[in-house]
């Protein structure tokens, strides 16, 4: 397997919140975006942003409300514009295809630490540790994914070091928050990864 698809792996499935919207254009090629809805086992439902060719979107033939399984890579990049979040979050669709099964969502990284961990402790009395994770990509590029842990994980993960290797399983989440701008409450999306198991890896 490619090392770059072995280290950043997605895969999701869930319903299409919204018809697709053309994003950008790279090296001649059309790329759109369109929200997707994963529902939780408790009910609460995750939207997370996919990015795709166009042509991987007209070969799935999907349309709004559609349930489809997406494959491929957790993506960052640094929003200059002034508004939204600074790191925006999403995933770089590679293969897409109809489905009818339940809902998924599944993320593996390996990646290097690139922030000391920020341990913490809930208002409910429960270890949490942020992490940042520089993961790599072709060309030199890394992509820069925000992770949180908890419990004991959080503890273990509170002691490791800028440069430290780690890998991880779990899933993207989506967190809505109030931030206060010009005195005015504002509601903002955060995404993550809600680690459920994550180790160092060995020099």
């Amino acid at each position: 397997m490619d090392e770059t698809k072995a280290s950043n792996r997605v895969q999701l499935c869930g319903v299409m919140a919204g018809r697709p919207a053309f994003s950008h254009e790279s090296r001649g090629e059309r790329f759109f975006t369109f929200p997707l809805e994963i529902e939780r086992l408790s009910g609460t439902t995750d939207t997370i942003h996919i990015i795709l060719r166009e042509s991987l979107l007209a070969g799935a033939e999907a349309e709004a409300a559609e349930k489809l399984l997406v494959m491929g890579e957790l993506r960052s990049y640094n929003n200059r514009s002034g508004e939204g979040p600074r790191l925006v979050i999403t995933v770089f669709a590679r293969e897409l295809c109809l489905a009818d099964g339940p809902d998924e969502n599944h993320v593996w990284l390996t990646g290097t630490l690139c922030k000391a961990p920020n341990l913490r402790t809930t208002p409910m009395g429960r270890d949490i540790c942020d992490l940042m994770l520089a993961v790599n990509r072709h060309y030199g590029r890394s992509d820069y994914l925000p992770c949180i842990t908890w419990g004991t994980r959080a503890m273990e993960a509170s002691d490791w070091q800028v440069g430290d290797r780690v890998s991880l399983t779990g899933r993207i989440q989506s967190r809505r928050y109030i931030k206060l701008i010009d005195g005015a409450q504002v509601e903002k999306t955060a995404f993550e990864v809600s680690v459920t198991d994550i180790f160092k890896v060995p020099d």
